[in-house]
């Protein structure tokens, strides 16, 4: 049954127009991408078949190409239709961190690095290097590690940082535990980054350690 055929006070499309995108469930923004359901089901009902099938959203638009196709309904199109969709989301985030850009959202920091490393299998540490003027210069993968641990080298970011003429940095890493309560070891290296940093007059700003749904800022602890 198409979304269009349905009562109107169940469609998540007019949902979403008379109350916000924010209104709708994780099934009900599904069920708009999916437009149709399968035989018996609606788009709603394939869309919580789905979350429930995969664990969740965030399993879900990570499947790779054979696991979500194996899914009743899904295909190779809808596949394809989702990786760009999820793409278009991490260009239009990058696009307002761009080159020259000054930060004055903390909140699209968060998620610009939260769109880049929540993902990923294997822990990753990486860094937005700014101007004096905290304009971007770049973002940069610095460090991979395995699913539990990532080794930081204070002085190949310092090296980094001088190379780039950056006068500020954020850090940020992910934790694929999806776990996003910053380690000891976490406070630690970033203890040792700011002091080698601030040899050279480059700060720290920030740095945030990215989980499933929680990103945590070192600054908004206290803890920089």
């Amino acid at each position: 049954m198409s979304i269009r055929d349905w009562p109107e006070g169940e469609r998540p499309r007019e949902k979403l127009l008379a109350l916000g995108v924010e209104a709708l469930s994780d099934a009900e923004l599904l069920a708009i991408f999916l437009r149709v359901g399968v035989a018996g089901r609606s788009a709603v009902d394939l869309a919580r078949d789905l979350l429930s099938s995969f664990g969740g959203l965030r399993p879900l638009l990570e499947a790779d190409q054979a696991r979500f196709c194996a899914e009743r309904g899904m295909g190779m199109a809808t596949y394809v239709q989702l990786q760009a969709t999820l793409e278009l989301s991490r260009r239009h985030l990058a696009s307002q961190l761009e080159r020259g850009h000054a930060l004055t959202s903390p909140s699209l920091v968060r998620a610009y690095l939260a769109a880049k490393l929540r993902h990923l299998g294997h822990e990753e540490f990486a860094a937005l290097f700014l101007d004096s003027q905290h304009r971007v210069i770049r973002y940069e993968s610095l460090f991979r590690g395995t699913l539990d641990s990532a080794s930081v080298y204070p002085r190949e970011v310092a090296r980094r940082a001088l190379a780039l003429g950056a006068g500020a940095v954020i850090f940020a890493h992910n934790h694929p535990s999806g776990v996003a309560e910053p380690s000891d070891a976490d406070r630690r290296i970033t203890e040792r980054l700011r002091e080698a940093l601030a040899l050279f007059e480059v700060r720290v700003l920030d740095h945030f350690v990215v989980g499933d749904g929680e990103v945590v800022s070192f600054a908004e602890r206290g803890w920089l």
